[in-house]
């Protein structure tokens, strides 16, 4: 053979060997490509899968690119799905506040029209009319009140001032704010003992709202002759847990898992004649669970609820 036939014999050699190198090559990246366009097709029409059937075996530029854009895939379904919940959130809480405007501002408006049509010169009745109108304004007032403050929670806008604070101190407060409420409607309010010198770290503002919103409903949702005791439990390490509990109506158990949302109420046509905002709970919900603790309810029909949410105590190193 001479030299011409053996480099011609290199060439064709040299010819099929990158051939076939080439079509392996070829078929592994078009497979790869095929797959990143399929990605980048979903994300356009927001289809969203698992891609379990790719599987990364180079390790090159192609395949890091191939990773990123799986990552990618997860990242954008993760926010798109933030975002339709936020959406959904709107709606909902729009609906929800349109609902429970209503109730008031048609009861103001029929009890002002009755006495633009005459009864406003009926001394037995325009007194009576005024009143039920001032009734429902007060109710608007606490529901325009409340839906700021679960607006502010939900949203993250409102944020806590944390300092140390005694912890007896701000349930004191509390319960002699509230003592009148609970004269006037025949309920007895009992603080238990407990170390006056516990201190926690929390937002004092927000904290004595749990408490008066949980005291308020205690007093409220009563029996006559009934009460709402305040107490402490140790837990382990620096967690203390405060509760609230009445004699009153109680909670059915299939009811108790959906108190804390908004507007969700037990009893819709005693809630609205107490002056409940149905977003009392769910303001109570969202302050602790802000704070990092927890809240859980114990209820049973005619037998009374128990409200416990926990708190963490202040450790103090002495010198």
């Amino acid at each position: 053979m001479n030299s011409f036939e053996t480099l011609l014999l290199f060439v064709l050699l040299f010819g099929v060997v990158f051939t076939i190198i080439y079509s392996i090559s070829a078929y592994l990246h078009n497979s790869r490509l095929n797959q990143l366009t399929r990605i980048v097709k979903n994300i356009s029409q927001k289809q969203f899968e698992e891609y379990d059937d790719i599987t990364i075996q180079q390790e090159d530029e192609l395949d890091a690119l191939l990773k990123q854009t799986i990552r990618a895939s997860k990242m954008v379904e993760k926010e798109l799905e933030r975002l339709n919940k936020i959406e959904n959130y709107r709606k909902e809480f729009i609906g929800d506040i349109s609902h429970e405007l209503k109730t008031p501002i048609f009861a103001i408006q029929g009890f002002i029209e009755t006495l633009l049509n005459g009864a406003v010169h009926d001394d037995e009745v325009n007194e009576v009319f005024l009143h039920k109108a001032m009734k429902n304004v007060n109710r608007l007032t606490y529901l325009t009140k409340d839906l700021m403050e679960i607006s502010r929670l939900e949203t993250g806008e409102l944020k806590s001032n944390m300092q140390e604070m005694f912890l007896r101190d701000v349930v004191l407060d509390v319960v002699e704010n509230l003592q009148y409420k609970a004269d006037k409607e025949k309920i007895e309010l009992i603080v238990h003992d407990f170390d006056k010198n516990i201190q926690i770290r929390a937002d004092r503002n927000q904290i004595k709202q749990v408490l008066i919103n949980l005291i308020e409903n205690g007093i409220k949702y009563n029996k006559v002759n009934g009460r709402v005791e305040i107490g402490l439990n140790s837990l382990k390490g620096d967690k203390i847990e405060l509760f609230v509990k009445d004699t009153g109506i109680g909670i059915d158990p299939n009811d108790i898992a959906r108190v804390t949302e908004r507007f969700y109420r037990v009893d819709k046509s005693r809630s609205r004649e107490k002056g409940g905002t149905g977003l009392g709970l769910s303001i109570v919900k969202h302050i602790i669970e802000a704070h990092g603790e927890k809240l859980s309810i114990e209820s049973k029909p005619d037998e009374g609820s128990t409200f416990r949410f926990t708190l963490t105590k202040v450790s103090h190193v002495s010198v």
